[in-house]
């Protein structure tokens, strides 16, 4: 699996038609996500994950032996997994055997997801950590993104992972064509790559092979100018991709495509060679999640230098609903844990991976979790702590454009983004391509 495609598949939940294991569902007890069932629980704390996924199990077998060793010694961690190609359908096997394991990767697909919560088989998180008094050790803006994603008001998925995304800029390309500050409105955003343009440099790099880094801004568009429930009244049904007000965002990256600010044939460039353009500073801007610090981060890809890097929030849209502090974020991997066997012995794993997690996978793996992190900032590169104090400060975020999507809408939206980036094709157009894909389910 190249990089890039595991990069895709971090971004993008894997939205799949769910048959008879997710019906078998219906028919286990409860309603919401269920307590502690107290008493001890099971004499051991167990974990399954995704065979490909090495960070999340690595760090629990280092909090075992370390951070976690009083939990261990009482519940040993034990570990399984399962092939991420077949992992929903493994879930969907293992929850009508009502056989979930303590803790888990979460489902790929966020309806399974609901139909866990509904089904009562998850852990309520919110009351849980309450009760062990370690619910501000989980992040608000990643605490926001889980709910949002699983329409949820309390929390049934820890963040092992938690990716902003934004616009990383080059400081030296902006200063040398007179940019003296990162663009704060969508107007300055256009302002800014005309006179890069103007100047002989790309304005930004963009993988439109794959596509969702276009859609992205189209996405972030919406909700800045909408706001942060703009797309959850698509997906109700309250609106539609191809009203005129939705439309506009389209339009507007559509014109960014137009006017030649991804560079030539845009449609070709795939996730690797979007990268290579921004670190080799054959680009100014690139809209990218924080997964990109491990490029960022590594001298032999990243020719313009860590310090020469800054980082943009979405920018504003004027007269929009939305916030600049809502950050565009995902979860990358959540975990989820089973109410069943749950008991004391349980929450001391809880306890201690609300309180250890984030440390340890951010030292150890380099990861940004959504987890709460003590200052760092002597041990931290200059992109990292623009991730850490970005992510502890921010109050919210929202989600991706075809985070509700079906899974024909996804495909759609994302295969002609590349469309958009070159101006082939107008924002009208390009919504009722996607609009029709959702409808049509």
């Amino acid at each position: 699996m190249t990089t890039a495609t595991r990069r895709t598949r971090r971004l993008v939940p894997v939205l799949a038609i769910v048959g008879a294991g997710v019906l078998a569902l219906s028919a286990c007890s409860g309603s919401g996500g269920a307590a502690a069932s107290g008493g001890a629980g099971s004499a051991k704390f167990s974990y399954l994950g995704q065979t490909e996924n090495t960070t999340i199990v690595g760090t629990l077998k280092s909090l075992a032996k370390n951070e976690c060793a009083a939990a261990d010694k009482t519940a040993p961690l034990t570990t399984d997994s399962s092939a991420g190609a077949q992992y929903d359908q493994k879930l969907q096997l293992l929850s009508g055997q009502n056989g979930l394991s303590n803790v888990q990767m979460a489902a790929g697909t966020p309806s399974l997801m609901k139909q866990f919560i509904k089904s009562g088989q998850l852990l309520d998180l919110s009351k849980q950590l309450d009760k062990l008094g370690v619910s501000d050790q989980i992040l608000p803006a990643a605490a926001s993104t889980i709910t949002s994603l699983y329409g949820q008001s309390d929390l049934y998925a820890l963040p092992s992972e938690f990716n902003i995304e934004g616009f990383w800029y080059n400081k030296q390309l902006l200063a040398d064509a007179g940019i003296t500050a990162a663009p704060k409105t969508w107007d300055e955003l256009v302002a800014d790559a005309a006179k890069l343009k103007s100047g002989g440099v790309q304005p930004f790099a963009a993988d439109g092979k794959d596509g969702w880094p276009i859609t992205r801004l189209v996405g972030n568009y919406i909700f800045r100018d909408l706001g942060a429930d703009a797309l959850k009244d698509v997906a109700s049904g309250k609106a539609k991709l191809t009203d005129a007000k939705y439309v506009k965002a389209a339009e507007a990256v559509s014109d960014l495509g137009k006017k030649g600010y991804f560079g030539d044939a845009v449609g070709s460039v795939d996730y690797n060679a979007a990268m290579n353009e921004f670190l080799t500073g054959k680009a100014a801007f690139f809209y990218m999640g924080s997964w990109a610090l491990a490029n960022f981060n590594d001298a032999a890809q990243n020719k313009i230098g860590v310090d020469n890097i800054g980082f943009a929030q979405f920018p504003t849209v004027t007269g929009g609903k939305g916030s600049i502090d809502q950050v565009p974020a995902n979860v990358g991997v959540p975990v989820m844990f089973a109410s069943k066997d749950w008991g004391t012995n349980q929450d001391a794993w809880l306890k201690c991976i609300a309180t250890n997690y984030g440390p340890s996978v951010l030292k150890n793996g380099g990861v940004v979790s959504g987890f709460k992190v003590a200052d760092t900032s002597g041990d931290s590169s200059p992109v990292t702590k623009i991730v850490q104090d970005t992510v502890k400060n921010a109050p919210s975020s929202v989600l991706w454009f075809e985070a509700a999507f079906t899974a024909k809408g996804t495909t759609v939206s994302q295969t002609n983004g590349g469309g958009l980036g070159t101006g082939a094709l107008s924002g009208a157009q390009f919504m009722q391509l996607v609009q029709a894909a959702n409808d049509a389910g």
